[in-house]
């Protein structure tokens, strides 16, 4: 589950650091259209919760349930990531992963797994994931993550 903090003086001051960093994405090309933040986790209260952070950070968002359900969809527009679990029924995060290397479908990835395995971990970012964060995951380290995943994809 994510976790959401308080609205300590510090929170405040990361928070006004992550609004100018949007400004500055914005000014990069992303001024045109609002970046799209794609969530795929097989946990129902998990997308909810990271949909809702997401959106209050100015995002837009498109949820789904499972790996194929993304596939499914139409090629995704740029600016966008995937924020991507690891571990789902049927095709996992990291099949995912490989399955849209190298086509239209294919954006930065953040990972997010309920379970810490450093083997995973290593192969997801030698693949070109952009982080792999554990839940319960910290709302301003994974909208830091989802930043940085943003800023690649609008250079590529």
């Amino acid at each position: 589950m994510v976790q959401f903090t308080g609205s300590s003086p510090r929170t405040r001051m990361r928070s006004q650091r992550l609004l100018k960093k949007q400004d500055g994405l914005r000014q990069k090309g992303m001024r045109r259209r609002v970046p799209t933040v794609y969530i795929v986790d097989d946990d129902a209260s998990v997308r909810r919760a990271l949909g809702r952070l997401i959106r209050t950070a100015g995002y837009q968002v498109e949820v789904f349930g499972a790996a194929t359900e993304y596939l499914a969809r139409e090629p995704p527009e740029r600016p966008a990531c995937l924020v991507l679990d690891i571990r789902m029924p049927g095709m996992t995060g990291i099949e995912l992963q490989r399955a849209i290397e190298g086509t239209p479908r294919c954006l930065p990835i953040v990972f997010i797994t309920g379970h810490g395995d450093d083997a995973i971990r290593d192969q997801s970012l030698a693949a070109g994931a952009v982080d792999v964060l554990y839940k319960p995951v910290d709302d301003h380290v994974l909208l830091a993550a989802i930043e940085q995943a943003l800023w690649r994809s609008v250079r590529h």
